[in-house]
């Protein structure tokens, strides 16, 4: 008896040999593999052509399967879903990292297509609900067969015994992505772009449609992902070569085309959390001295100057702009790695990565944004960083931008000629101390460490170099600290109204900078 055949497993099977060799599977190895679409023609070249072709053309929305379903499988739900490991796409020997893939979601209840590349063929990975192991009352059981997939991960090289637990990069809703570092942790996600974040247009979430991924060689080669960008106002070709080294390294080649004209586009975009640290004393109830991923926006302008701007938990929204001219990197930060500020074993805060942008070729003229949002919890990001362009985004441009991310402990070049801010304080300022002295009047303790002024004399002070965008400083005091081989910078601001203030203080010594430029926005209402 001859039994029935599904158009799916007729199509598979029509390409069987095909995928076979795509994959370097034969035999009864394929049959227990994925299944695909078939072997077509593939170059990064064409894609970008149709990410041109696409700005010319209305926008359709990316496929979303069964609503209603997808919508009673929350985030807890979610996590019970697992792709099985003996279905990892190069997962066989040719592979040296194995990708597996995420189900639909609630928070992810769009598809993207999924191609395994080989050379100059690509092969559609076809959705199968047998790939996922699930619990027997799972909302995902009842998903249809062509629903498709949300996303993917990158595990590590099937060298390692944890390869089947374990991945260091993970492409997951709208253009998300995110990776872990040096310490073994994600923290800080990216995005493929930013459309009129903090702006008072509605905010716009392009998704990555189409993904192609070629495997990696050998250890140490990199996982090359092509992706195809579209949104209501932009569409995009992406080319993604990520490198598993001590921590994570992605070259970024995007190429972008514009539906309409945009009045705020984000280049390099990363999102982070920070809700309370050290100095920041308004969250006092809690049991920790802090809860982040990220710590401080550092900068390493295109002039050459270092600045270190630590984060805010602003009482509103607030955005802080950077103006340069082909900046030589920035990113979001997270400096402090003693577990003793967060005590948490499970967050493991202290080991969450920084995200450093390292811009390749001239970006030209534009500015790096800071925008930070209030926030009275831990489990949502509430910070933004990237580049916008100084000229106009105008409908029918082709922009092409290219960078490396560094996704690490630390950024990659930091400066050895330089001390850094180790710490920051705020509290009441005036003397004497007193209940008495006005709540306007705020006194700043700063602390560098490090590169000059380790061997600077301590029968003599660096000078102190402070601007305020308003206010009164006073009470300037430099020393030494017993504790840390620290130098300690103290001064008081005495201000009126609620606008926020800019600070910008450095050490030097003649005309020759000591520190870091610290950069500080002081919200006067606030409670530090």
């Amino acid at each position: 008896m001859t039994s029935q055949l599904s158009r799916r497993d007729l199509l598979s099977a029509s390409f069987a040999t095909a995928v076979a060799g795509l994959l370097g599977v034969t035999g009864p190895a394929a049959a227990a593999a994925l299944k695909f679409g078939p072997a077509r023609a593939f170059a990064f070249g064409n894609l970008v052509q149709r990410a041109r072709e696409a700005a010319t053309k209305a926008y359709l929305p990316p496929k979303r399967p069964a609503p209603e379903i997808v919508a009673a499988i929350d985030y807890t739900q979610h996590g019970k879903i697992k792709f099985r490991p003996d279905r990892a796409l190069f997962g066989d020997d040719k592979g040296v990292y194995p990708i597996t893939f995420f189900p639909v979601g609630k928070y992810f209840a769009k598809t993207v297509k999924m191609h395994a590349v080989d050379g100059d063929k690509a092969a559609e990975v076809l959705y199968e609900p047998e790939y996922f192991d699930m619990p027997d009352d799972s909302p995902a059981a009842k998903l249809p067969e062509d629903t498709g997939f949300a996303g993917f991960q990158i595990r590590e090289s099937k060298s390692r015994p944890d390869w089947k637990t374990q991945d260091w990069v993970a492409f997951l809703g709208a253009s998300y992505f995110r990776a872990i570092g040096s310490l073994n942790e994600y923290g800080l996600s990216a995005r493929g772009v930013a459309i009129d974040t903090a702006s008072p247009l509605p905010e716009e979430f392009p998704d990555f449609t189409e993904f192609y991924l070629q495997p990696a060689s050998a250890e140490k080669q990199p996982v090359v992902v092509y992706a195809l960008l579209d949104g209501p106002s932009i569409t995009g070709a992406y080319k993604f070569t990520i490198r598993r080294t001590d921590g994570v390294i992605v070259d970024v080649e995007a190429n972008l085309f514009p539906r309409k004209d945009i009045v705020k586009l984000g280049i390099a975009p990363m999102t982070s959390m920070y809700w309370f640290s050290e100095y920041d004393r308004s969250y006092q109830l809690e049991w920790r001295r802090g809860a982040h991923d990220s710590d401080g926006l550092a900068i390493w302008t295109g002039a050459g100057e270092r600045i270190w701007r630590p984060i805010v938990n602003p009482p509103g929204p607030s955005t802080s702009t950077f103006v340069d001219e082909n900046p030589r990197g920035f990113g979001l930060m997270q400096r402090n790695r003693d577990p003793k500020t967060y005590l948490d074993r499970y967050l493991n805060y202290e080991r969450r990565p920084s995200l450093w942008i390292e811009p390749i070729g001239g970006w030209g003229g534009g500015s790096v944004h800071l925008v930070e949002f209030p926030t009275d919890h831990e489990d949502f990001d509430n910070l933004g960083c990237f580049w916008v362009p100084r000229d106009p985004i105008k409908a029918g441009q082709a922009l092409e931008f290219r960078y490396r991310m560094h996704w690490n402990a630390d950024e990659p070049n930091p400066p050895t000629n330089l001390a850094r801010p180790i710490a920051t304080r705020i509290g009441r300022g005036g003397f004497p101390y007193t209940r008495a002295n006005p709540p306007e009047i705020k006194r700043f303790s700063i602390e560098f460490a490090g590169g000059p002024l380790e061997a600077f004399p301590k029968d003599r002070k660096p000078e102190a170099v402070i601007s305020t965008s308003r206010g009164e400083i006073s009470s300037i005091f430099c020393e030494t600290t017993s504790w840390n081989n620290a130098w300690r910078l103290q001064f008081d601001i005495k201000s009126e109204g609620a606008d926020p203030i800019d600070l910008r203080v450095f050490l030097r010594d003649g005309e020759t900078a000591l520190t870091e430029t610290w950069l500080f926005k002081l919200h006067p209402q606030k409670t530090y």
